[in-house]
């Protein structure tokens, strides 16, 4: 059964070891994690390779939220 769970901080790129933001299901069942980079990178490959393509790199661009200003 393929992993749905959101990727965490501590899933890491099996390339560079950065953050992982996409997870990536072989046939054969072996998971790869990719960091944005590698991602945009190999993306194409992957989806073509994949039966499960998870893309989690649109997090980086949402806008995160700031602190109250009584807040330090």
């Amino acid at each position: 059964m393929p992993n749905s769970a959101a990727l965490s901080a501590a899933d890491r790129c099996d390339r560079c070891g950065a953050q992982a933001y996409l997870r990536v299901q072989l046939q054969n069942g072996l998971e790869l994690h990719f960091c944005a980079h590698h991602a945009r990178e190999h993306g194409d490959k992957l989806r073509e390779i994949s039966a499960v393509f998870h893309d989690e790199t649109a997090r980086l661009a949402d806008t995160p939220q700031t602190a109250p200003d009584d807040e330090h």
